[in-house]
C-alpha cells in the first residue's frame, strides 16, 4: 500500500477518533458525550428536542470504544434525560417514548451481558419509578423490562 492509499485511508477516521489512541482519557470522553446528550434533550437556546443527535451521540461514542460500563452509562442516561425531559414537559408522543424503551432495554441488555446489573440497579429502578402516571403505555414496559432483569426485585437497595 503506498502513502496516498495510506492517507485515504486515514482520512476515513475524524481526529477525535486518533486522538482518543493516542491520549486516551474516557472520563473526558464521556463528560463531552454526556453533555451532547443532555443538548439533544435540552438545547441552550430554544426547545427544539433532537433525539436523533442524542442517539448519534451514542453512536459516535460507542464507535471509539471505551469501557463497556460507561457506555452502559451514557445509554442509561439517555433515558433518564427522555424520563425527565417528559416530567418537565408533559405528554410527548410514541416515537419518543419508543426510543427510549428501546434504549432502556438496549442498556439493561449490554448491563446483563457485562454482569453490570447491581452497578446501575438504583438508576434503572428509578426511571421506571419516574415514569409512574406517564401515558403511552411507558411505564408498564419499562416496569415489564426492569422486572425481566432485576427478577422482579424493585427494592432501591444496591
Amino acid at each position: 500500500m503506498g502513502i496516498s492509499e495510506v492517507k485515504k485511508e486515514l482520512g476515513k477516521f475524524d481526529k477525535e477518533y486518533f486522538d482518543f489512541f493516542v491520549n486516551p482519557d474516557e472520563n473526558e470522553l464521556h463528560k463531552k458525550y454526556h453533555d451532547k446528550i443532555f443538548d439533544a434533550f435540552y438545547p441552550k437556546r430554544g426547545f427544539d428536542l433532537k433525539l436523533k443527535d442524542a442517539k448519534q451521540a451514542i453512536a459516535d461514542f460507542k464507535k471509539l470504544e471505551p469501557s463497556t460500563e460507561l457506555l452502559a452509562d451514557i445509554m442509561l442516561y439517555y433515558a433518564e434525560c427522555g424520563v425527565k425531559y417528559t416530567n418537565d414537559f408533559g405528554d410527548i408522543d410514541e416515537q419518543f417514548y419508543t426510543s427510549i424503551e428501546k434504549m432502556y432495554l438496549k442498556a439493561l441488555t449490554l448491563m446483563q451481558k457485562e454482569d453490570l446489573l447491581d452497578k446501575f440497579k438504583v438508576r434503572a429502578l428509578k426511571i421506571v419509578k419516574d415514569t409512574d402516571g406517564i401515558g403511552w403505555g411507558f411505564h408498564d414496559y419499562l416496569r415489564d423490562v426492569q422486572y425481566d432483569f432485576y427478577s422482579g426485585n424493585m427494592d432501591e437497595e444496591k
